[in-house]
């Protein structure tokens, strides 16, 4: 037979009475620790109060003994004397003349530099890290290089006159995800 359990509410729970045991368990307000608190904050009162102004004073030298010295009464604060109008070296600076010689550009390297940032056994792959490095902005290149093992398709960008401007990309393709990316000098 099925019972509806739609329709039955829900059974009421009788209320717990209390006992002596209920109350006995409250906590009570700690007398003794107030107690203490006030009197350790009284006592600290006192004695700051006490201490005050009965620091010692610092004993007077040797010289001072001997050649005592009366003690000069401050003077009173005088006005200071009003800056020029017109510095000095503003009318030396006015007339002269500073010539300075260009700096020596330093000297281009006589290799440029590369960055490197893949090396594949498959063209595919490397059209794709090629297609990576274009969407972070950068145009790079394939070259094809025979090693002992054959052929390999490397991913370069270059060539960069500085090694700044191959680091500045470099820079670039790290915020793009894209690590692992070696410069060095050029190579034909």
């Amino acid at each position: 037979m099925a019972k509806d359990y739609v329709g039955r509410s829900k059974p009421k729970k009788k209320p717990a009475a209390r006992s002596s045991r209920a109350v006995s368990h409250q906590k009570r307000f700690p007398f003794a620790l107030a107690l203490a608190v006030i009197a350790a904050i009284v006592g600290f009162s006192v004695l700051l109060f006490n201490i005050k102004g009965s620091a010692p004073t610092p004993a007077p030298e040797l010289s001072e003994l001997v050649n005592p010295q009366p003690i000069a009464k401050p003077k009173a604060k005088t006005s200071l004397p009003e800056p020029p109008k017109e510095r000095s070296y503003v009318k030396e600076l006015e007339h002269k003349q500073v010539e300075v010689e260009p700096a020596a550009k330093p000297s281009q390297p006589a290799i440029p530099y590369q960055m490197q940032c893949a090396s594949f056994r498959s063209r595919d792959r490397a059209e794709e890290s090629k297609a990576l490095i274009a969407f972070a902005g950068l145009e790079s290149q394939i070259k094809r290089t025979e090693g002992e093992n054959g052929a390999w398709y490397r991913v370069v960008l270059g060539p960069y006159p500085t090694k700044r401007d191959a680091e500045r990309d470099r820079h670039i393709l790290q915020r793009a995800k894209i690590n692992g990316c070696q410069i060095w000098h050029w190579s034909f």
